[in-house]
């Protein structure tokens, strides 16, 4: 009865042409479908992408007043739904309403097929909608969609779902995990709290048995000095997605690859890596592949983990990706969080030289 997995992430944005450009021409996203006034929906245009077993959606207004046109006017092109696969929509709708969750829409049958549809809220103005879970590609059910020719991969990775970062207010840390918990079956998993000269963070991470759907939620500790979650929640004017986390089999040759299609990705200094062989072994002869891309390294007792982020390519850098390698690590170590907290430190003290 409860979710499985995360069926797509749909973004709304300003200008849905410029957004899919990017996920195509530099993440290698294909587009598999569309959605329009030529499809019957007028007050929207979306586009489906694909790429390896992650789906994208993204969704622009045609006209003001309606709930996308005023998603994005509060939060810039942002995720607003993560919706779910349900092997009983109408059993999960139930526990999540059950465990404080707003229903947004009740069980119904999909109009494409057999299966069934509904949304609950989420943290913040984000929204899940559960979709029943089977084979095959799984789109917003509230639109009639148009499916494009079948394209090949214009290069760049295949990646799976790793995890979804999510930034919130000081002091809602623990009370959403122990909602997403209740609400999703998705118990609490690891926690650290990380402090980085002046600054720190707190954060939980919640997962689903089967690893399906795993969110790192991360707040800022506001007794310290305001740093990067801060500034997160200001631009997005409340919690939101941070990031989203691309697996990957080859970080090295996938970095190489989105760079050469023109990807900016968050530098490392060199120093870094002048001390990484004595900080995680086995890694001497990667260094230099390592260094040369700027990519970063965790370790926990089953092994290590390789890792980067791209800068934000949305105009009030509200989303951005990373991407993960694993070999044999399972968690989230201090580490793995505070290398993202210190790559965007380092390069907003850059920009501000």
């Amino acid at each position: 009865m409860s979710p499985h997995a995360i069926a797509y992430a749909e973004l709304y944005v300003a200008d849905d042409r410029e957004a899919a450009g990017f996920l195509t021409d530099s993440l290698g996203f294909v587009p598999v479908a569309v959605a329009g006034p030529a499809t019957g929906t007028p007050d929207r245009r979306s586009t489906a992408l694909r790429s390896g077993e992650v789906t994208l959606v993204v969704t622009q207004a045609l006209a003001g007043g309606t709930a996308v046109a005023d998603y994005v006017e509060r939060h810039g092109d942002s995720i607003a739904d993560l919706a779910f696969s349900c092997s009983d929509v109408r059993s999960a709708f139930d526990r999540a309403v059950l465990a404080g969750a707003a229903a947004l829409r009740t069980p119904v049958p999909s109009p494409a097929d057999e299966s069934w549809y509904a949304a609950v809220s989420g943290f913040g103005d984000l929204r899940h909608t559960l979709v029943t879970a089977g084979d095959g590609l799984r789109l917003p059910p509230d639109r009639e969609w148009a499916l494009l020719p079948a394209a090949d991969a214009t290069g760049g990775p295949r990646p799976a779902l790793d995890h979804v970062a999510v930034c919130l207010e000081p002091g809602t840390l623990r009370k959403t995990a122990e909602f997403y918990e209740a609400a999703f079956d998705t118990p609490y998993y690891s926690s650290e709290y990380i402090e980085v000269g002046g600054q720190a963070m707190d954060s939980i991470v919640v997962r689903n048995a089967d690893g399906g759907i795993t969110f790192t939620l991360i707040e800022p500790d506001d007794t310290r000095l305001p740093g990067q979650i801060n500034r997160f929640l200001e631009s997005h004017g409340g919690p939101g997605v941070q990031h989203l986390a691309f697996l990957v089999d080859d970080i090295v040759g996938a970095v190489r690859s989105l760079g050469d299609r023109g990807v900016a990705f968050l530098r490392t200094p060199g120093t870094y890596y002048d001390l990484l062989a004595e900080r995680v072994s086995g890694l001497s002869d990667r260094i230099a592949d390592l260094r040369d891309t700027n990519v970063l390294v965790d370790r926990d007792e089953w092994g290590y983990l390789l890792q980067i982020f791209t800068r934000s390519p949305y105009p009030r850098g509200t989303l951005f990706y990373e991407y993960i390698q694993r070999n044999g690590a399972r968690g989230f170590g201090s580490s793995n969080i505070k290398a993202l907290y210190e790559a965007v430190e380092r390069e907003r003290e850059v920009a501000g030289r």
